[in-house]
Parts: C-alpha cells; sequence; structure tokens
C-alpha cells in the first residue's frame, strides 16, 4: 500500500515541476525578472563563457548552493535555468514532505491539503516560478526541523547528529541561519533537564533542582555543553572554513556576504531600504516586535500545531525558535524587510507540526474541518502579503501573474543597454563593473566582448581605459546603486582631466551612460 502511494507521490511531484516550469515560463515571457536569479545568470556565464581566473566565481558566489542549484541546467538556457532548478527544487520539496507524511500516517488527507497547497497558495508558486533560490532554504528547514522532533520521539543522538549536518546545508542556503545557534540554548537546557532522571515533572521545579544540588549542577552544564557542541559545532566549524577560505582568496573573511561581487543580497538590500511603503503596508506594519503578528497572520496554521504541542515544553519551544528568529532579523537588518522565503518557513513548520499529529487528527472530524478552512485562509492570505509586500520582486510577481502592469523599468533599462552594447562593432572591448551592472551582463550576448572586475586587466583597464577597452559603462548620478561602483560620474569627472583622449557619450538612460574612448587599442569605429 505505501509503495502504491509513494509511485502516486512521485508522479505528482514530476506534474507538479511541469507545472511550475510552464507557469514560470510564462512569467518570464510577461516580463518578470527579479535581481536574484539574473545574478546567478550572469556569475554561470562567467564561469562558462568567460575568460581569465574564475576560481573566486566558483567558490566564493553566495549563497553558494541556491547558484550550484542553477549550474545543471546552464546547458538547457540560460535564461530559464533558475527557473527549471526552482520548479524542481519545489516539487522535490513537497515529495519530501509527502514521504514524510506517508511514513507517519495511512490517512491520505494531509497528503492532498498539501497537494492543495503548493498548487494555489501564492508563496509556494512564488517559490517555484520566481526562479529564487527560496526552495532550497524551505528543505534544508524541514528536514532540521524534522530530524529534531524525530530525536525527541526516538532519543537518540544519531537524529541530533543529522541535524547538525543538515543545518550546516541550510546556513550556506542562507547565511542568516546561522543565528539559530543562539536561539537553540534555551530548547538545549530543556533537553538536558528532561535527561536528567529527576521526580518533578514541572521543567521549572528540575530547573531549580538542578541549579541548587551542585551534582546535578554540574550533569546539567555538561549535558548542555555536549548537546550544543553535537548540534552547533559542525556548522560553526564549517563556517570558519568557509571564512578562511574568504580571507585567503579575497583578503575578506566576510567577502561572502558584504561584496557585492559575491552575492546580490547587498544591492537588493540597498535598493529596497530606499524605497518608502505605500499606505497599504503600515495596515499590518513590519516592525520589530509586530513581526511576529505578522507571521500569526500569514500562516494562522501555526496556531494549530502550537495548540497540539501545547503540553510539551520540549516541542513547544521548538515552534517557538523561528519567532525569536524572525525577531532577532528585524532588530539586526533593521534596514532591509523580510522576505518571504522568512514567512514560508512557517507555513512548512506548521504543516510539520501537523503531520507529527497525525494520528491524532485522523480521528477527530473537528480538525480536518478545521485545517482545511485554516488551508483556505492561508491561500488568501499568501496573495495579500505578496499583492502588499515591501519587497518589489514579490509585489511584481502577483501584478505579472495577474497581467496587471509591474514595475519592471530597471530591467528593461538593462535590456536596453545589453542590446545596445551588443550592436557595437565587432571586436570592440567595454568596461563595466558587475558590483552593480550584473543584470546588464546577463544580457550581453558575447563575454569576451567586456571587460569585468573578475579579470586581471580591469584594474589597469580603470587607471588607463584608452590602453585596454573602446567604451566605458559609467552610473549616472541619478543610479541608486552608482555608489557601489567605480565607474561612476566621479570617474567621468577623473578621467576628464587626462588630455590623450576623450569620451564621447554613445548612449545614455536614466542610470547608464556609454562612453566611447577617441583613443584605445584600437581605433574608434563608426557606430
Amino acid at each position: 500500500m505505501k509503495k502504491r502511494r509513494l509511485l502516486y507521490l512521485i508522479s505528482i511531484a514530476l506534474l507538479l515541476a511541469v507545472y511550475y516550469l510552464i507557469l514560470g515560463i510564462n512569467m518570464y515571457r510577461a516580463g518578470y525578472h527579479n535581481h536574484e536569479s539574473l545574478f546567478y545568470i550572469e556569475k554561470a556565464r562567467i564561469i562558462f563563457e568567460g575568460s581569465g581566473d574564475r576560481l573566486k566565481i566558483i567558490g566564493l558566489t553566495s549563497p553558494i548552493l541556491p547558484f550550484y542549484g542553477v549550474l545543471p541546467f546552464i546547458g538547457i538556457s540560460y535564461t530559464f535555468a533558475p527557473i527549471i532548478a526552482s520548479a524542481i527544487g519545489t516539487a522535490i520539496l513537497f515529495l519530501i514532505m509527502g514521504v514524510s507524511i506517508i511514513k507517519s500516517s495511512d490517512d491520505n488527507y494531509l497528503t492532498m491539503l498539501l497537494l492543495v497547497l503548493f498548487l494555489f497558495h501564492p508563496g509556494i508558486i512564488y517559490t517555484a516560478c520566481s526562479g529564487k533560490g527560496i526552495y532550497f532554504s524551505l528543505i534544508f528547514f524541514f528536514l532540521f526541523f524534522y530530524n529534531m522532533f524525530r530525536f525527541y520521539y526516538s532519543n537518540t543522538t544519531f537524529h541530533i547528529s543529522v541535524a547538525s549536518m543538515l543545518l550546516v546545508v541550510l546556513v550556506f542556503c542562507d547565511y542568516r541561519f546561522i543565528w539559530l545557534t543562539l536561539f537553540f540554548i534555551p530548547l538545549i537546557i530543556s533537553i538536558a533537564l528532561q535527561s536528567l532522571n529527576l521526580s518533578e515533572q514541572q521543567s521549572i521545579f528540575r530547573l531549580s533542582m538542578s541549579f541548587n544540588n551542585p551534582s546535578l549542577r554540574r550533569k546539567l552544564a555538561n549535558k548542555t555543553f555536549a548537546m550544543y557542541v553535537i548540534i552547533f559545532i559542525l556548522p560553526i566549524i564549517c563556517i570558519f572554513c568557509y571564512k578562511v577560505l574568504n580571507q585567503s582568496h579575497a583578503n575578506d573573511f566576510n567577502y561572502f556576504a558584504d561584496s557585492p561581487y559575491a552575492t546580490w543580497r547587498v544591492l537588493v538590500d540597498k535598493l529596497e531600504s530606499s524605497i518608502t511603503p505605500v499606505m497599504d503596508n503600515y495596515k499590518v506594519p513590519e516592525i520589530s516586535f509586530l513581526t511576529s503578528v505578522r507571521v500569526l497572520m500569514y500562516c494562522p496554521l501555526i496556531l494549530l500545531g502550537i495548540y497540539l504541542f501545547r503540553s510539551n515544553t520540549q516541542h513547544l519551544l521548538t515552534i517557538m525558535i523561528p519567532f525569536g528568529l524572525l525577531e532577532f532579523f528585524k532588530i539586526k537588518y533593521d534596514n532591509s524587510f523580510l522576505q518571504m522565503q522568512y514567512y514560508l518557513i512557517f507555513l512548512i513548520l506548521a504543516f510539520l507540526t501537523i503531520m507529527l499529529k497525525g494520528h491524532i487528527i485522523s480521528r477527530k472530524i473537528i480538525y480536518k474541518v478545521l485545517i482545511f478552512a485554516l488551508v483556505i485562509v492561508q491561500i488568501y492570505t499568501g496573495y495579500y502579503f505578496l499583492k502588499n509586500s515591501f519587497v518589489a520582486s514579490e509585489k511584481n510577481f502577483i501584478l505579472t501573474l495577474e497581467r496587471n502592469n509591474p514595475s519592471e523599468e530597471g530591467y528593461e533599462e538593462s535590456k536596453d543597454v545589453a542590446g545596445f552594447i551588443n550592436n557595437l562593432p565587432r571586436n570592440s572591448q567595454v568596461l563595466m563593473d558587475d558590483a552593480n551592472a550584473y543584470p546588464i551582463v546577463s544580457y550581453i550576448s558575447d563575454m569576451h566582448s567586456v571587460t569585468l572586475p573578475y579579470q586581471p586587466s580591469f584594474l589597469s583597464a580603470i587607471e588607463n581605459p584608452d590602453k585596454y577597452v573602446d567604451y566605458v559603462l559609467v552610473a549616472t548620478v541619478q543610479n541608486p546603486i552608482g555608489g557601489y561602483t567605480q565607474l561612476n560620474h566621479k570617474y567621468k569627472l577623473l578621467m576628464a582631466r587626462k588630455n590623450d583622449f576623450s569620451m564621447r557619450i554613445v548612449y545614455e538612460s536614466d542610470n547608464w551612460i556609454l562612453y566611447q574612448l577617441g583613443a584605445g587599442r584600437f581605433a574608434p569605429k563608426p557606430l
């Protein structure tokens, strides 16, 4: 029976992947783009088509696992590789969650509800069709917490060790999840208390007894430390080694997190922090200490999960950890808005809690009706939160899905600039800085026609552009991210002081100006 259910589940996952792929390609053709997928496309083109030392691109592009997830599909299409990766990845997430349901319950009701979510929830559709790497974070977030709960039921350290390895992968999907190590401290103390052979059942009394007894206090400290080491020593060591790798190749321990050459998040956070939220956003403001309220509105199903585990301190603390994590994010990263993936983890966690209590739910019709109603509510709230999102790429996704006119001027401008560069005379060389021009580079037809920062000649070309290139792409004063590159309006003023060559504007847009040099390695060519 379970083998037949598994075959059905695999077939549904394959159909879901096709459904997401068709929808994602149609969304792209309708005009939807985002910075993350264009960043992956540009870095992949450098790896496979560029010239020069590309080792730093291969090893230090971050987040590294979502980037690597795109690479296997580059042979099909650079343009659609991120969409293919996210469509297949989201279908795999459905399969993993479905298999977990099969293992825990013989009732198909939860599987059907899971399918409804993956078919119609706007957040899941966004994950699958946007070309972003959100699916990676959701997969390993689910597996990490699934193994934590498995540890509670089996009380074997095998599941803790597996959870530790999964946390490593999760951190390399999104570095911000490293802060989970802070919020697991009270949970680990609770686990250590539970392992002590005490007559008291209430955690607060067990803790009081342990602190007042030197022997028990020593045992509690040892067990807490040992548990913390088992779970978190591997992620911390891996991050340390990765930072050493960054230091050795880029002379910066935090290059992967802070450099616009390594991650798309730097510029996107800058762009989002300069956007003024519209009035609709203030109906449910995203401010510290109200983030949890937004989560409960987005995912009311998590309330049922909390209710089902209300009598178990460890389980309840585990469910509450992501709430503390998001509140911490809102304080630490106060200049940027929380992206949809941080709300979606509660959708995954809520379904995990429902799945673990499947044996109770299958016997009570009231729970089934309530879960169905909450799933319908979540589909609506998922739509509402996307439509009123603070993040432009999320809001534009819904607008494109509804066939409205999303705000895509920046991407159209990038296409126009790249189109002009593609039509320059043959053998022309263009000096560009992909710190902020990676959307343009992703549309360039010939990667050998551009000089980029990863190439050894880039610094020399900046100092003496007339000897290396024919054209220079410069960010205008109005460009909101022009400060992230040396090739801005100040560079033009600096070069204008040199008398041995001239710079003539051949193309100009709101954010970019392309200059032709009057002298260089090649004689000036007419346009």
